[in-house]
């Protein structure tokens, strides 16, 4: 019998260990991180996803691509799900030619507009290289939609506009109980499109203001609409704008949202394991 227990012990303790780890793993899978990162007067946001999945919005200026390559492949990424430029603007699209060339790439979403500028022609380029097709980024168009995540444009609602911030891509995502609303450079008009249009899904836990902080962004409807616990503002330090406004920040003080600026905070990370949201 002690010869058995002997065996029997050890085996158990092993498995034991086994399964603690894989649970820990499984729970490592279930998190999803979010990263504002500082790319200044620009955008850029990487989206880990549970079960090991990435998405990347925006790609910043063109000067930032190198850095963004470097932030990903030091988190051991090595293939980029789902791909974003939410507008031709170079401070969204810039590096994203760098990241197209340095990753494997799945799904690529642009708004329908063009731009007659020397990055997009590149970003073009590098998705024609990669032998990669464009899906239309607009208003009711699904990333991902399955019971435990939802990936979904809410924006841009029409197929057109006479400036190209009001093309650009919106993108909701709920996971679980937690959301997070990427409105990119969407302007009032934008806003209250999407109030009108899409007023229960708006609502969020944290908010990427629009359009760096301008005042051509974030109206109180639209904020009354989303309501979120947290407002993130992409913006560079003694950028020659005034970004972000006064008048924004007040605002959102009124509303009683946190703020949070890549100009002061730098790189701005999110975890959530779809109860609860934290600051890494």
């Amino acid at each position: 019998m002690r010869k058995i227990l002997k065996i029997i012990i050890p085996l158990l303790i092993i498995l034991f260990l086994f399964l603690a780890i894989n649970i820990t793993f499984k729970d490592i899978d279930k998190k999803l991180i979010i990263h504002f990162l500082d790319v200044g007067q620009a955008d850029s946001i990487l989206v880990e996803l549970p079960e090991k999945k990435t998405m990347l919005i925006d790609a910043g200026n063109n000067n930032d691509g190198n850095m963004i390559v470097q932030y990903l492949k030091e988190r051991d990424i090595d293939t980029i799900d789902y791909l974003i430029g939410t507008h031709p603007h170079e401070d969204h699209i810039g590096g994203l030619d760098d990241v197209i060339n340095s990753f494997n790439i799945g799904k690529i979403y642009l708004p329908e507009i063009i731009h007659n500028t020397r990055s997009f022609e590149d970003v073009l380029t590098a998705i024609q290289r990669k032998g990669k097709k464009i899906t239309a980024a607009r208003a009711g168009v699904n990333i991902i939609y399955e019971d435990d995540l939802k990936i979904y444009f809410l924006g841009p609602v029409k197929r057109s506009y006479d400036e190209l911030n009001h093309y650009s891509a919106v993108i909701k995502l709920d996971y679980l109980n937690n959301s997070f609303l990427f409105t990119a450079d969407a302007e009032i008009i934008n806003e209250l499109e999407m109030v009108n249009e899409y007023r229960e899904e708006l609502k969020a836990d944290v908010l990427k203001v629009g359009h760096h902080g301008s005042s051509s962004s974030s109206c109180s409807e639209f904020l009354t609409a989303v309501s979120p616990v947290y407002a993130v503002i992409s913006v560079g330090k003694d950028n020659p704008y005034g970004h972000p406004s006064p008048e924004v920040i007040e605002r959102l003080a009124n509303f009683n949202i946190k703020v949070l600026r890549t100009d002061l905070n730098g790189t701005i990370i999110f975890q959530s394991d779809g109860s609860d949201i934290s600051l890494k």
